[in-house]
C-alpha cells in the first residue's frame, strides 16, 4: 500500500504523520514524503520515509499513484499555508482517487466546528486508530 504524506511550512505535521506510520511496523506500506518545499521533504524522510519529492508538479502527480493521503486539512484548500498549495496541488489532490485523512488543523482560516477543542496527540491518535482499521480491511 503506497501512502503518500503530504506537508508544507517545516513538515512538521507530516513527520509526526510518518513517524505513526512507521511505528506500525508493516512491511507492505510504502510510505512518501510530498513536501511543498524541500524543507518539509527533508524533515518526513529524516522521520523515516521511504523517499520523497518536492513541489507542485511531483504532488500533482503522485496523487492518482497512491491508496491514502494523509494531510493536514488545508492541503485541498487552494492558496491556504501562505500560498504553498497551489490552485493545481489542491485540486490534484480532492480530486484524487486515494482515501484521503485530512488532519483538522485551524491554522489556514478553515474551521472544522465541533474540532476547534481537539489537541494534536489526540488529532494522531485517531489517526493512528484509523490506519490501523484500514489495514485490518475494515
Amino acid at each position: 500500500m503506497k501512502i503518500a504524506v503530504i506537508d508544507g511550512m517545516g513538515g512538521g505535521i507530516g513527520s509526526q504523520a510518518v513517524q505513526i506510520l512507521k511505528s506500525l511496523n508493516n512491511n507492505d506500506i510504502d510510505i512518501i514524503a510530498l513536501g511543498t518545499n524541500s524543507q518539509a521533504t527533508s524533515n518526513m524522510i529524516r522521520a523515516g520515509a521511504h523517499e520523497g519529492s518536492t513541489g507542485e508538479n511531483a504532488i500533482s502527480w503522485m496523487c492518482n499513484q497512491v491508496d491514502i493521503i494523509i494531510g493536514p486539512l488545508a492541503i485541498v484548500a487552494a492558496n491556504s499555508m501562505m500560498g504553498e498549495i497551489s490552485p493545481k496541488m489542491s485540486e490534484s489532490i480532492a480530486s484524487s482517487h486515494a482515501r484521503k485523512l485530512l488532519l483538522p488543523v485551524s491554522k489556514c482560516n478553515i474551521d472544522v466546528i465541533g474540532l476547534e477543542s481537539l489537541q494534536f496527540k489526540t488529532i494522531f491518535n485517531e489517526l493512528e486508530i484509523k490506519i490501523k482499521k484500514i489495514l485490518e480491511g475494515k
